[in-house]
């Protein structure tokens, strides 16, 4: 994971700690210095989902990290594992945000009377501004409490935060409007005041800001509850992943099904599952047939038929018949522990944009004390009177809180992330989304990414007056007797099209084919090597046939019996469905596609002609895959790689930004940036979209937060905002940069 921290020669222990008692980005900031200043460790805190991801060395312990964190002012725990947080980690937030619900309502209903009676100067009775000091000060106490206990925490630590200037702004507001109200002229019976927006010079004594300190409060307060609740909303994805597994399973031991809690289940264990109910684990189909539907993992609507030997994924659904699965991997082992871990490391991790942002908001607290105290200085001499020089100086306070800077990058990564969850995209980390925007060229691994990599029959050549479906039939039934791709191939192209004859006989001629009886006749199939060998006819047209059909990239397979070649059976790795209009849609992404394979020119050829690929790179040796993909950087391109077998690892690793199909090997996944679910290149043209959409909303949110900052500073030293407002716009921010964040959500995979 990037980290703004100092790179360690060696930090080979991982820890994730729940953070506690954070109230914005300024309090991240301090938390990653702290801890990074410790030897041996490199830590990355992330204010949206507070937590802290820490590396360190092995003479650090986590007791030192918590106790560090601790020292800084906040608190610090280990998360439970992910079952467990699926189930428990959702009382907290539901408790932190029920209490924030009631302090704000509280606040609401006794400002709003302060508020009216403040605007509306016909409504100010005698002694109305004692009645405003008896509402608005349990606003200031009690609704503003975060805030004040945060603010002095920081202060006993030495530092101060977005808390810092919300309490030095509102009680600065209240403590002017008690001494005015107890030493100055603001108690006398019926006293008045209009409402005002813009600063008048007057000497203060008999003006109050009771509506300003109990607005600010609620304004406030407001904002931290929708972005709570926005957050929340946020990270729905990921508590959805992590709820997705089965509770129970029926286990067989001892020749009787048990029912058991999932949690329960070991490596080995045969469970049971029914139509309609999930897989419990991930394992290996022993007995039954069935239709699996995985969409809520790999965002792929059709079903997956599986029988004996398939493989099952834990909390894919039975759409079918009943399945005896052995389990083969429980716990955080599962696949659906390793999308949630993958998505969770993503959603703490740092882009370089948030890295700005941060080392903006670590020092921006102070500046703005320094410059709120300048602005006070400067309208106090300038003989502006007290009330403006007070005015202009808690404007400039509340509006420059840096929330919506601390909170741009990490509610897009929270949403992004999740939204990509659910499609079946898995985003390592937030330093890919820089990756995608760069990328010019994708490398598309044939075998596997393109084609399905499973050898299929795909057309039936007589010889003349020769039939068709006799043919096959004879040569299937011979191939059937074989475990060869290629014969796999054939044997079960003729099982679909009815019921095979027995074979006697069979032998099998090392690298050229099969010979046998069937049906009373001696029938040999395979190389036109082995059929002349054997002293059968190969007609021209037969050959031609056989030439014709590997010039097109596919593989012959001749068939032949008494004496004679009775025709050609034509068999290849099919290209995937939807891959050409993957391609094209890559295309419209800028992007410049390129097909390598270790495969033969011709079929290479072939198969990028039917797919729309210009650019082909053919009979590369599995070691050769790096050194392909570093020749195409050495041109200046940026390199995206798609792949899915040990093979491609190394190629993954290396290029700019690589992408695993999920359906390929776990070292595949492991060297890549991107992880597919599905095995259909469409996820690959989601993945790019979904991650340059994320970096987009990224770069709006820190646009308007730097700009709202940058545009609102002036007018507030000014004096051009009123402190209530001022507190209303701060606000309105933090919940315009989490709302623009949600749109994320609304993102739809092509086709």
């Amino acid at each position: 994971m990037t980290s703004t921290a100092k790179s360690l020669p060696v930090a080979p222990n991982m820890i994730e700690l729940a953070i506690g008692g954070m109230t914005c980005a300024s309090c991240a900031a301090r938390i990653e210095k702290k801890l990074n200043r410790m030897d041996g460790v490199e830590a990355t805190v992330n204010y949206a989902t507070e937590k802290a991801s820490v590396r360190y060395a092995d003479e650090v312990t986590p007791d030192d990290l918590i106790a560090t964190v601790e020292k800084t002012g906040y608190t610090a725990v280990v998360p439970p594992p992910p079952r467990q947080a699926g189930a428990e980690a959702t009382a907290e937030p539901v408790d932190e945000l029920h209490g924030l619900r009631t302090r704000l309502w509280v606040s609401v209903a006794l400002t709003v009377p302060v508020i009216v009676l403040a605007m509306v100067p016909a409504w100010q009775f005698d002694y109305w501004q004692w009645l405003s000091l008896t509402l608005a000060a349990p606003v200031v106490v009690y609704g503003g409490l975060p805030f004040h206990r945060a603010a002095w925490i920081n202060l006993r630590h030495g530092a101060a935060t977005m808390d810092t200037l919300v309490s030095l702004g509102t009680l600065a507001a209240f403590g002017w409007s008690l001494w005015a109200l107890f030493l100055g002229d603001a108690g006398m019976p019926g006293m008045t005041h209009p409402f005002r927006l813009d600063i008048t010079r007057t000497d203060g004594a008999g003006n109050i800001y009771l509506e300003a300190a109990a607005g600010v409060t609620v304004f406030i307060l407001a904002g931290r509850y929708f972005e709570a609740r926005s957050k929340r909303t946020a990270g729905a994805a990921l508590r959805a992943l992590l709820e997705l597994g089965a509770k129970d399973v029926a286990v067989v031991r001892g020749g009787q099904e048990t029912r058991i809690p999932v949690d329960q289940l070991v490596v080995g264990d045969r469970f049971v599952v029914r139509p309609g109910e999930k897989v419990a684990t991930d394992g290996v189909v022993e007995e039954g047939t069935s239709a699996v539907d995985a969409s809520m993992l790999t965002g792929e609507s059709v079903p997956v038929e599986v029988g004996p030997g398939d493989t099952v994924v834990g909390a894919t659904v039975n759409a079918g018949g009943r399945l005896v699965v052995r389990a083969t991997r429980v716990g955080g082992d599962t696949q659906l522990a390793q999308m949630a871990k993958l998505v969770e490391q993503a959603q703490t991790g740092k882009a370089a944009v948030q890295r700005l942002a941060d080392r903006i908001s670590g020092v921006f607290v102070p500046i703005v004390i320094a410059l709120a105290a300048g602005t006070l200085g400067w309208w106090l001499g300038t003989g502006s009177g007290t009330t403006a020089a007070f005015t202009a100086a808690v404007a400039v306070l509340i509006i420059a809180c840096p929330c919506a800077l601390g909170l741009a990058t990490p509610t897009a990564l929270l949403v992004g992330t999740g939204r990509g969850a659910q499609l079946g995209i898995l985003i390592k980390g937030p330093e890919v989304l820089e990756s995608t925007r760069q990328v010019d060229t994708v490398v598309l691994d044939k075998t596997g990414t393109v084609t399905t990599g499973k050898m299929t029959l795909v057309d039936v050549l007589p010889a003349e007056g020769e039939d068709a479906a006799e043919l096959l039939r004879l040569a299937g039934a011979l191939e059937a007797a074989s475990e060869h791709p290629i014969a796999r191939a054939v044997a079960d192209g003729a099982a679909e099209a009815g019921p095979l004859p027995a074979v006697t006989g069979f032998a099998n001629a090392e690298g050229l084919g099969v010979t046998g009886a069937v049906d009373g006749r001696e029938v040999v199939v395979g190389r036109l090597r082995l059929l002349r060998g054997r002293g059968l006819d190969v007609p021209e047209e037969v050959a031609r046939a056989a030439t014709g059909a590997e010039a097109a990239g596919r593989t012959a397979v001749l068939a032949g019996w008494d004496g004679r070649a009775r025709g050609v059976l034509a068999v290849a790795d099919v290209v995937k469905p939807t891959s050409r209009e993957a391609v094209a849609r890559l295309r419209e992404l800028g992007l410049a596609p390129v097909l390598l394979t270790g495969d033969n020119a011709t079929v290479a050829k072939a198969v990028a002609a039917e797919v729309g690929i210009d650019e082909v790179i053919a009979e590369v040796l599995p070691a050769d895959k790096v050194d392909v993909v570093e020749r195409l950087q050495g041109e200046g391109r940026t390199v995206a790689m798609v792949g899915d077998g040990i093979n491609d690892a190394a190629a993954l690793a290396r290029a700019d930004l690589g992408l695993a199909m999920g359906t390929g090997t776990d070292v595949a996944i492991e060297a890549s940036d991107l992880t597919l679910v599905r095995g259909d290149l469409m996820a690959a043209v989601d993945a790019i979209r979904l991650s340059r959409r994320t970096l987009a909303i990224i770069k709006g949110n820190l646009f308007w937060a730097f700009a709202y900052n940058l545009a609102a500073l002036p007018l507030a030293a000014a004096g051009l905002l009123n402190p209530m407002i001022a507190g209303a716009a701060m606000a309105f921010s933090s919940v315009f940069v989490v709302a623009n964040s949600l749109r994320l959500r609304g993102f739809r995979p092509v086709g």
